[in-house]
């Protein structure tokens, strides 16, 4: 039996909410995974909640590049390094440093540009931060932007994102640097009541779609339970096309299982009785 591949994951987290790293970690470790989280920042709950006086946050910034250096002292070297939200423009300079230090050849690296949704940049983003993350983005084997995260990368309007499959795969040959990074974008809809996402892999120079029927209302955590499932997939060695149908599925099939549990939506998805379903 070979060890489980490691996985370095980037991300704040939450202490109440199902999102980023309460998310990651175990969905990629019930997949089979070792994951190594340096922490960006703590929340007591997620940002999608309404804001109160007793918020507690605490930013890692400046613990970040200490706890990678006693990881390189203990000889930490990963298949994966997965990042998600950073939440200023040092700590994805931070990241970019992180990346000359621990990505070896065989090193995948997955970047989630998390900057916005529906339209709208997340509060905490500026022009200079969206400029940096798309340098950080230029660096990786896979970039998984939504919608509105593709349209920041590539400098269009959100008006014009791509409402056809052919508008979609020029948008993805794009984002691709001519084929140097793979590229998968969320929330995309072809037609009423579907949703899903368009991948173009590098390796192969497909591109694919995979779409479920969309659940109403608006569940925080589904991109990172979408990348968390399709790096999973990507380092048990299935293809590109397959890693995000699956995604896809799984995500649709947990806000189903949230929508019929009554679950209140800012809680996140109920993905915990489903992990079962990824060990195979």
């Amino acid at each position: 039996m070979k060890q489980a591949p490691q996985v370095a994951a980037i991300h704040d987290l939450s202490g109440y909410g199902r999102c980023s790293m309460t998310v990651v970690l175990p969905v990629l470790s019930a997949m089979g995974n070792r994951c190594s989280t340096l922490l960006t920042a703590y929340l007591s709950a997620h940002t999608a909640y309404p804001p109160s006086p007793r918020s507690c946050f605490l930013d890692l910034t400046d613990r970040m590049e200490p706890t990678w250096t006693h990881w390189a002292e203990l000889g930490a070297r990963f298949d994966a390094i997965y990042s998600g939200f950073l939440g200023s423009e040092r700590q994805i300079d931070l990241l970019r440093t992180f990346l000359q230090k621990f990505r070896r050849a065989d090193t995948l690296v997955l970047v989630d540009p998390v900057m916005g949704d529906h339209g709208r940049l997340y509060a905490t983003y500026t022009p200079d931060m969206c400029r940096r993350m798309g340098l950080l983005a230029a660096e990786a084997d896979l970039i998984t932007p939504n919608l509105t995260e593709a349209a920041l990368l590539l400098g269009e309007p959100y008006s014009a994102v791509p409402t056809s499959k052919e508008q979609l795969s020029r948008w993805l040959e794009r984002l691709s640097q001519n084929g140097a990074r793979s590229v998968v974008i969320t929330g995309v809809s072809f037609s009423p009541g579907q949703v899903g996402a368009g991948c173009l892999d590098r390796q192969s120079g497909a591109v694919s779609f995979a779409q479920a029927p969309e659940i109403p209302g608006h569940f925080p955590g589904t991109g990172d339970l979408f990348a968390s499932v399709l790096l999973g997939e990507l380092l048990r060695k299935r293809p590109l096309e397959a890693a995000s149908a699956r995604a896809v599925a799984f995500v649709q099939r947990c806000a189903a299982h949230t929508l019929a549990l009554g679950t209140p939506l800012l809680d996140g998805v109920e993905f915990e009785a489903l992990l079962g379903e990824l060990m195979a």
